[in-house]
């Protein structure tokens, strides 16, 4: 009698949640009860459903590409002590879907340098821009300077309804609706380096070596700027990390290089003798800390949330986003991760020791990286491969997840355009077929 009411106290102290709870994800169709799961799903499921780029095909979305959200009552009694504001929301990657407050005006294109196959299609996309879509299409200065494109008459008068920058000199943070890419991977990193707080929806056309961020073919590429332009695209939010670099000034004047202030403006050249000067930079691929021009080890402390967790014994260390992990990181050895994994990926680079394998950790630690007391050379930092400076003893680089990803225009979805460029871009698990055994041998065996 006693145990039937201390059930029935335990039922009523049981919130509604712990007691049914709906996954969301999976649109009412499993309910966990706390006695045991009631499955009614079909067997047959897809992993994702949002159309194509230029389809008219409604899809029905049967379950979410993130795990429902956890029960968080274990047994009769035990709780997570809630705090909202450790709590990361995270939008299901299939309902990310591009959408214009106002039609774009604006348009940034970004083409590859030193790559005279370049010229025929960024002079076909500038002059759709702006006679069929009546769009203001900023270049770098440089571009234009191209002597190909200089000496083009038949180009002139397109040309001179470009707006230029000249980058690390003007902002134009504010002034660009979405940018287009023609060219490589690099293309697409060097977009994101031109903005360092919040960054434009990014189209980018394959026109390059690799290819794995770069999506788009450019045969039909009329039709595929129109539909960005209505809004009729799937997005993949490839998060960023915040980086920041504190160094000790040292007797001399130093000037800050290309990167952010503590209000988030881009920072101006600091002249002091004493103190410390910081920089911020947005990183979309990987941080990469090395040894150098040094033959000695590269010897630096990893703090994560100021606990130390390692020392890093070896040529370096590469702390990447989920977009990092199929470069540098891959080549390292590290596994390859889907941009819309909330996570930070730490990889060492040719340690000495035979039981560091590359770790993930979650996107909303801070990572920080000094070097050890011990070492006997300084290491060495670049950001997506540029802004390379020295580390000495004294300085520090603070590593975490950015709150400014790069919105990356998806051909289909995020899903189905990852696993293409596995395949075509780095032959993901590439091999021949096993052969079947024949009839024959088969029957001489029985």
């Amino acid at each position: 009698m006693e145990m039937e009411q201390e059930k029935m106290t335990m039922n009523k102290e049981l919130s509604p949640d712990a007691a049914a709870y709906c996954c969301s994800a999976c649109h009412g169709d499993e309910t966990w009860s706390y006695n045991h799961p009631i499955r009614g799903r079909a067997k047959s499921r897809s992993l994702s459903a949002s159309p194509a780029l230029g389809s008219t095909k409604e899809f029905r979305r049967t379950r979410s590409l993130h795990g429902p959200c956890p029960v968080t009552t274990f047994g009769p009694k035990a709780c997570v002590l809630q705090n909202p504001q450790t709590i990361m929301h995270i939008q299901d990657p299939a309902s990310q879907r591009l959408t214009w407050n106002k039609s774009p005006k604006s348009v940034l294109v970004i083409k590859k340098m030193r790559d005279a196959s370049l010229l025929q299609p960024f002079k076909e996309l500038c002059t759709h821009l702006m006679e069929e879509n009546n769009m203001i299409v900023y270049v770098e200065k440089k571009v234009l300077e191209d002597p190909a494109i200089a000496s083009d008459e038949s180009f002139g008068a397109v040309k001179k309804k470009f707006c230029t920058f000249r980058e690390d000199y003007d902002d134009i943070s504010n002034q660009i609706d979405f940018i287009i890419c023609l060219g490589g991977d690099g293309t697409l990193l060097y977009a994101s380096s031109l903005f360092q707080g919040s960054v434009p929806p990014v189209m980018a056309f394959h026109l390059g070596s690799l290819g794995f961020l770069t999506p788009f073919s450019f045969e039909n590429f009329q039709s595929q700027v129109t539909q960005v332009i209505e809004g009729n695209a799937a997005v993949v939010l490839r998060s960023r990390l915040k980086v920041r670099v504190v160094k000790e000034l040292r007797g001399k004047k130093t000037a800050v290089h290309n990167g952010l202030g503590e209000n988030g403006s881009r920072a101006a050249g600091l002249d002091m003798d004493v103190g410390k000067q910081a920089m911020q930079y947005q990183v979309l691929n990987e941080v990469v800390i090395d040894r150098g021009p040094s033959s000695y080890l590269s010897n630096v402390d990893v703090y994560l949330d100021g606990h130390l967790i390692t020392t890093v014994q070896g040529d370096g260390v590469i702390v990447s986003t989920p977009t990092g992990s199929t470069a540098y990181a891959a080549a390292a050895g590290a596994s390859m991760i889907h941009p819309n994994v909330p996570a930070i990926m730490i990889t060492p680079i040719c340690p000495h020791s035979l039981s560091f394998r590359p770790i993930v950790v979650p996107a909303g630690v801070e990572l920080k990286i000094m070097l050890s007391p011990e070492a006997r050379n300084t290491a060495w930092v670049s950001f997506d491969g540029r802004k390379r400076q020295e580390i000495r003893h004294g300085d520090s680089i603070s590593i975490t997840t950015s709150c400014y990803p790069l919105p990356s225009i998806c051909v289909r979805d995020p899903v189905s355009d990852w696993f293409e460029s596995l395949a075509q871009c780095l032959h993901w698990n590439v091999r021949k077929k096993q052969a079947h055994f024949e009839e024959e041998e088969e029957e001489e065996e029985g």
